[in-house]
């Protein structure tokens, strides 16, 4: 559960035909061409925990901007398969946006959050998001997988206002 946010750019880079193999920086990345402007799919290569080091590296050595940073990663807080874009906030006790957080020291960079729910009783959320996906989960992934992948080019392409009108209620 806890690589959703590598899948939906795993999909994105499959839409796309981007290969996101270049090392650098900490990271694997990959770009491509966007309505003429280039856009990057980046995946740290640290512990999640300490994606923040990746990004940092990022910014000081490709010049990327906070304003074009889009995050997507799995949230246990939200229904599975539920998308919840933001334009800021705070961790929510995902560590690996507060490592980004703290590094960057600025929460105004975009989220894609995607749902994986909470973990049943008895299941520590620790061992919860370590695990593979149930079969009925399995199930509806490929739509998640897609409706994501739709999220985060839409946000490049629209802005935040209407991806969030667009995204952010339930389906």
């Amino acid at each position: 559960r806890h690589n959703l946010g590598f899948l939906i750019l795993d999909r994105i880079a499959a839409i796309h035909r981007v290969a996101v193999t270049r090392p650098e920086f900490q990271t694997l990345t990959g770009s491509w061409k966007l309505d003429g402007k280039e856009a990057w799919l980046v995946k740290p290569q640290t512990y999640m925990n300490r994606s923040g080091s990746a990004v940092r590296e990022l910014f000081d050595g490709a010049g990327a901007k906070i304003k074009d940073l889009v995050v997507v990663y799995d949230d246990l807080d939200l229904p599975f398969g539920r998308l919840r874009i933001r334009a800021r906030g705070g961790s929510g006790g995902h560590q690996g946006i507060e490592s980004i957080l703290e590094t960057l020291g600025t929460e105004n960079f975009f989220r894609v959050r995607v749902g994986i729910g909470r973990p049943p009783p008895g299941v520590e959320a620790v061992d919860f998001v370590l695990e593979t996906f149930s079969g009925a989960e399995i199930a509806l992934l490929d739509g998640i997988l897609n409706r994501g992948a739709d999220a985060v080019v839409a946000l490049l392409r629209e802005g935040p206002q209407k991806t969030m009108e667009r995204f952010n209620r339930a389906e």
